[in-house]
């Protein structure tokens, strides 16, 4: 599959806006965003004028890059969004705060989506006891994430849940940092959605033209 290998702080830069790609760097004085806040490129640090279609564009590239998913993949998550009941902005962001991967980051057991899908991907994830290895599997409420105990002692993984456990949990997850594990408790709130403040409402208007 298709995987952006590029400097993420450039995907920082060009969304003028921090997207937590890469761990703990994004917390200190040395991330691009604090150093250089504006787009790269040859013409970042011009004035650039932008039409509707460019901020709903940019609206949803910034979700997307957010939550480290490709276009397609994207797009299928909104058509899913559109067939469920309610909001289709509230509903997109849930389907993309209930990834695997997201999910393994918010409890601390991984800095970034990288790291977190890393640790998916390898095996190191149990969810309700039974391995899986696809970051992109949605979790509902109930559902019991874990470290397997022969991972446990993962450096990198004590020490960024060190790190979360400062910063706090999201109220949707239950968190048992002696167990290395976690359970949804319930569908996550808008207000918890994402770490940057995203306009969701831009991104359906972006797909229904």
């Amino acid at each position: 599959m298709a995987r952006y290998i590029g400097s993420v702080c450039k995907l920082c830069r060009r969304e003028s806006t921090k997207l937590f790609l890469k761990a703990e760097r994004c917390y200190t004085d040395k991330c691009a965003i604090v150093r250089r806040s504006y787009p790269p490129g040859q013409h970042g640090q011009g004035r650039i004028k932008q039409s509707e279609y460019c901020v709903q564009l940019r609206e949803k590239q910034k979700i997307r890059r957010l939550y480290g998913v490709l276009e397609r993949q994207f797009r299928g998550y909104f058509e899913k969004a559109e067939r469920m009941k309610g909001i289709t902005g509230d509903n997109l962001l849930q389907l993309l705060e209930r990834r695997l991967d997201n999910v393994v980051q918010r409890m601390g057991f991984a800095g970034s989506k990288k790291e977190a899908r890393q640790l998916v991907r390898h095996g190191h994830m149990l969810v309700n006891g039974k391995k899986v290895n696809i970051p992109s599997f949605i979790l509902k409420s109930g559902d019991v994430v874990e470290l397997r105990e022969k991972s446990r002692g993962i450096t990198q993984v004590q020490q960024t849940l060190a790190a979360v456990e400062k910063r706090g949990f999201p109220s949707w997850l239950e968190i048992d940092k002696v167990q290395y594990r976690g359970k949804v408790l319930s569908l996550p709130p808008r207000e918890e959605c994402t770490l940057p403040t995203v306009k969701e409402q831009l991104v359906v208007e972006l797909y229904s033209k």
